[in-house]
């Protein structure tokens, strides 16, 4: 069987070199290059210049997986229609169940290392 990993080249720190991820982690980078109006190199530059201790190409995965995570919002989700949970009947103390679809919107903090 055949890997889905896509290789492609990159400018990083140290030169040029190449990067295995799947398709779909080259369009989000692809995307986060757009949002943030920075190169493909420059972004990788970044993540690279915070550290990260397995390796270039998990560093990227890792930063992929913190941008949108931190982009995340509850009106975001339920825009997209993602995780609709039908209403909780009401208890008799007037209180809902506390199911998930009850959860208080919470803040998304930033990602520490500041936005790429």
């Amino acid at each position: 069987m055949s890997s889905r990993l896509v290789n492609r080249n990159v400018t990083a720190n140290r030169g040029r070199t190449s990067m295995r991820l799947e398709p779909e982690l080259w369009d989000a980078l692809h995307e986060i290059c757009e949002r943030e109006r920075l190169s493909l190199g420059e972004v990788v530059r970044r993540i690279e210049k915070r550290g990260h201790p397995g390796g270039r190409t998990s560093a990227v995965r890792v930063h992929v997986l913190e941008y949108f995570r931190a982009a995340a919002t509850e009106l975001g989700h339920r825009s997209a229609g993602h995780g609709a949970q039908p209403t909780a009947p009401q208890l008799s103390n007037g209180m809902n169940g506390g199911g998930i679809g009850d959860a208080q919107p919470v803040a998304v903090a930033a990602v520490a290392s500041g936005p790429v």
